[in-house]
């Protein structure tokens, strides 16, 4: 099935350390192009994969689970690992919890999780089960970026509904492995997105086990802080973050 044009994986090849970068739920690899731009210009080699089932088409979506989603990260691990020294990942929204379950399985040095999801800001989550008895798909809201960055942020317009039970069960189980994550850890949140609750941040950094955290919030950004306004600090933090382990 042909991938949507612009929402094709990337590879940068370039330093020793590879960086993965793990996009969001029902997003592209291109809503992570920017940021790996930036890295790649620092020398690293960045990596950013296409997760099973997005890109294409909701319906190809909705035949995968949290499992598949996964499955692609680890490809990506896999693939950095055979060519470079070390490996670290950053993760945006649920890219951020599927690189803590790469964590808690994989030798990385450090990981960045942005806008990542424990508490999801729908107050419909409840009625899940009773939506899922008469429809497979719900219409999705999408923030339209103002400037050069809005051709970065392919999603679908319409969310999967099994895609979003399996994304609950997700967070569930990334929820129990936070105490046995030690690495250096970034965690950073907008406090004015509409899509993950912010407090989401706070209760990651605090459950975390790695002795060496750093969370940092934004005041302007939506969800998709790697397009957002903010996004050049964004870059800049998670540069120096990640340049502590040089």
């Amino acid at each position: 099935m042909a991938v949507i044009p612009g929402a094709e994986p990337f590879f940068l090849p370039g330093g020793e350390t590879g960086i993965l970068v793990v996009h969001g739920f029902t997003g592209a690899p291109s809503e992570m192009r920017l940021l790996g731009d930036y890295l790649h210009n620092l020398g690293y080699t960045v990596l950013g994969p296409r997760l099973a089932g997005h890109g294409v088409t909701p319906e190809k979506m909705a035949k995968t689970l949290w499992s598949h989603w996964y499955e692609s990260v680890e490809d990506g691990y896999h693939l950095l690992a055979g060519i470079c020294k070390r490996v670290m990942v950053v993760g945006l929204s649920m890219g951020g919890l599927l690189a803590l379950k790469l964590v808690s399985e994989y030798p990385v040095e450090r990981v960045v999780l942005l806008s990542t999801p424990i508490y999801i800001a729908n107050k419909r989550l409840k009625l899940l089960p009773l939506y899922r008895m008469y429809t497979n798909f719900v219409p999705k809201e999408r923030k339209h970026l103002s400037d050069e960055a809005d051709e970065y942020s392919i999603s679908y317009n319409v969310t999967p509904l099994n895609c979003l039970a399996s994304l609950l069960k997700l967070i569930s189980h990334v929820d129990g492995l936070l105490p046995s994550i030690t690495i250096p850890a970034l965690v950073l949140q907008s406090k004015k997105e509409h899509t993950v609750e912010p407090e989401s941040a706070q209760y990651i950094y605090d459950k975390l086990g790695s002795h060496e955290k750093e969370l940092v919030w934004l005041k302007k950004s939506g969800h998709i802080v790697t397009l957002d306004i903010e996004r050049d600090f964004v870059f800049r933090t998670v540069g120096q973050f990640l340049a502590r382990n040089s």
